[in-house]
């Protein structure tokens, strides 16, 4: 006989099986294995908030399997992953296997390797109720709000609307972040920029006008530019101070779920989803070369920046070896973690940082390459000297009006040999300057004023919703994937671009939310409550009296909010269609049921007549001048055909546009990507160009 060890994944099963070996039989739950059932509440809000669990639909045979197997075993350990949702995972299964929550069978693994085993197979422990609380509480809270909530969205809406503790915050912030947008007034001013090099030399150098003899001068339109420009006509440039400097850049920490997410974002254009995937694909294991199944990375749900001895060591190992000893500062770097941090687990890194990127890229799919690698470089880089820099300012004096210029020498590039953080807005890069002595006079090359318009604040991007989120205090890095999942798929987002924009849906239902639930919606509420959640995990507050404190308020403000607006349906301009109902003469609108989307008579229940629902995109058919139809694969992949299918069998996955080629008249079509292109569906015509114009 031999122990059972259950784990959630099949992948992780696998690998940890190689380590343990003969006497242990690792075995996979595939997940939650119980939970609230979907198609009710589930909760005796009249009993202590009671959980009423079930196995979940599906898993019955998985569950017998598992009980049979924990019958024939020497014993039972519980390895589910080592955070809130893997102990509850290990909870529900002690219930149904019979085991003693107080009994040492709980066993982690914040590596999936041999030393990592080795450690959590040395520590059993029991479970940690505290934790097992903090993730009932949050799971019940979700289910009270969406629920009781989502039924009404519904009612006065449109069907199918969902709320969310965490989603619908997250929506808010997207809607208002858009009204700052179109309530923005932009604002002319404009710069002069002088072109110039020092007498008896070619190197030129750009400097730009900061002020004049009354300080620092504002430029708000063309007359004040030209005026200015003439004032400078005959002027003598010259150097009236020069200042030297030294800048030290420090390596930023090693990646934390959410900063991962959003690098992953910003230089590989990574969904949040897509990002959680691959990391843990490399937690629970992959096969490499010579090496058969290891996990690559650490635990990848963590707000920790903690880093142990060992790995610090390994990495200044691996650095001196590469780049010799002038790459390691004079003391190894540890991170401080953010105050409210979760500090079970260490930050993410790879677990042999001698295993390079390159020695295990042909064992890895592209997105696990990837990310191995961005998570690599950065824990690396965060275990390098500083990046030093020789930093130049310098004054121009012409006439009355003061110019400056600036520019650094990467006087020793430190942790940049490898890697420096994406930001969401790239500085501009500085000019190198020449030499420079005060009193140098200078020529001028040429000097031009150009104009600008103050932006309004971006939208967001997924990497700035998850900081913007983090900052907050709003959910958990762990659910940040989810909930922007579930947002985009409730359509109370779109992408534009990598931006996320609000629809006319959520920007009503973020309306109706902030009139009569503010609380739900409100940042600092809500945090509040993720911080009350936190305080049951640390065993500081009664998960039981936290849900009463929040039910009771939220209770009572649902019941007023349907007793105000009983009658009352919300009309979305969306949802209207230039379709005219042959019956009445109205226009139809779109409805959302059971199996769809529909169009609809808005006359019910006069007229109750109903069409089925066609997506278009206002181009014609290339192929016969019909519509172009939007359809999506069981994937939800989007691709384009025919209205008049089947007679026609017109298919793209690009998509057809309204605009004409200029060469030949034909349509032009749309290839998608970061960098869209345009091309002339007329085969050797050859007509292309980008969305910047360049052809």
């Amino acid at each position: 006989m031999s122990k059972l060890v259950i784990v959630e994944s099949p992948a992780k099963a696998k690998t940890i099986q190689k380590f343990l070996g003969s006497g242990y039989n690792v075995v996979a739950s595939m997940g939650h294995v119980r939970d609230l059932p979907e198609n009710r509440l589930s909760v005796d809000v009249k009993n202590n908030f009671k959980p009423k669990y079930e196995v979940i639909k599906g898993k019955e045979k998985l569950v017998q399997q598992l009980q049979s197997k924990a019958e024939k075993s020497d014993g039972v350990l519980l390895a589910t992953d080592p955070d809130r949702e893997g102990e509850a995972i290990s909870w529900h299964l002690a219930y149904l296997l019979g085991l003693n929550t107080e009994d040492k069978n709980r066993v982690t693994f914040n590596e999936i390797t041999k030393t990592g085993i080795s450690a959590g197979m040395a520590n059993p422990r029991n479970i940690d109720l505290n934790l097992v609380n903090a993730q009932q509480a949050r799971r019940i809270l979700d289910r009270l709000v969406g629920y009781k909530l989502s039924p009404f969205l519904s009612q006065k809406i449109r069907h199918g609307l969902s709320a969310g503790r965490v989603q619908s915050v997250a929506v808010r912030l997207i809607v208002d972040r858009e009204e700052k947008i179109c309530a923005f007034t932009p604002e002319e001013y404009w710069s002069i920029e002088a072109k110039l090099s020092p007498k008896g030399s070619r190197h030129t150098f750009v400097a730009s006008l900061y002020g004049d003899e009354n300080g620092k001068i504002k430029i708000e339109n063309k007359e004040q530019s030209d005026h200015i420009l003439e004032d400078l006509k005959s002027a003598e440039f010259s150097v009236t101070n020069v200042r030297k400097g030294k800048r030290k850049k420090s390596p930023v920490p090693p990646f934390s779920t959410s900063t991962m997410q959003q690098e992953a974002s910003r230089r590989l254009g990574f969904t949040a989803r897509r990002t959680m995937k691959a990391a843990q694909e490399l937690y629970e294991g992959i096969e490499v070369e010579d090496m058969g199944a290891i996990g690559l990375i650490t635990y990848m749900r963590t707000d920790s920046l903690r880093i142990s001895e060992e790995a610090i060591k390994s990495a200044a190992d691996y650095i001196n070896e590469r780049w010799g000893k002038d790459y390691l500062p004079e003391t190894p770097r540890h991170y401080k973690s953010r105050a409210n941090a979760q500090d079970g687990h260490e930050a993410i890194r790879p677990t042999v940082p001698s295993l390079s990127p390159d020695k295990v890229k042909l064992s890895l799919t592209s997105d696990q390459y990837k990310l191995y690698k961005l998570v690599w470089d950065r824990f690396i880089a965060s275990q390098m000297a500083n990046c030093l820099q020789d930093t130049l300012q310098v004054t121009i004096q012409a006439n009355n009006y003061t110019f400056k210029a600036s520019g650094y020498i990467v006087a020793f590039d430190g942790f940049t040999v490898l890697y420096e953080e994406a930001k969401d807005d790239e500085e501009k890069a500085k000019s190198s300057l020449p030499e420079f002595k005060k009193g140098m006079m200078l020529n001028l090359k040429d000097i031009a004023g150009s104009q600008h318009f103050t932006q309004p604040p971006p939208r967001y991007t997924e990497a700035s919703l998850i900081k913007a989120l983090e900052e907050n205090g709003i959910g958990r890095p762990s659910t940040y994937a989810v909930t922007i999942s579930t947002i985009l798929a409730r359509e109370y987002v779109v992408r534009d671009g990598k931006a996320l924009k609000p629809t006319e849906l959520g920007e009503t239902v973020t309306k109706l939310l902030k009139e009569r639930f503010p609380k739900i919606v409100n940042v600092k509420f809500t945090a509040q409550v993720e911080s009350d959640l936190d305080g049951v995990q640390k065993g500081q507050t009664d998960w039981v009296k936290e849900l009463s404190d929040f039910y009771g308020d939220f209770s009572e403000t649902l019941k007023e909010a349907k007793e105000a607006m009983k009658g009352v349906k919300i009309q979305l301009k969306e949802d209207v269609t230039d379709v005219i109902c042959e019956k009445c003469g109205r226009h139809m609108v779109i409805k959302t049921g059971r199996y769809g989307k529909f169009l609809a008579c808005p006359g019910y229940p006069e007229c109750k007549n109903v069409k089925k629902y066609v997506e278009t995109n206002g181009a014609e058919c290339p192929k016969c001048g019909g519509k172009v139809v939007i359809r999506h694969t069981k994937k939800g992949r989007i691709f384009y055909g025919c209205s008049n299918y089947p007679k026609c069998n017109f298919m793209s996955w690009d998509e057809p546009t309204k605009e004409k080629c200029p060469k030949c008249g034909k349509t032009l079509m749309k290839k998608k990507g970061k960098n869209p292109k345009y091309y002339c569906i007329t085969p050797g015509c050859g007509y292309e160009r980008t969305d910047d114009g360049d052809e």
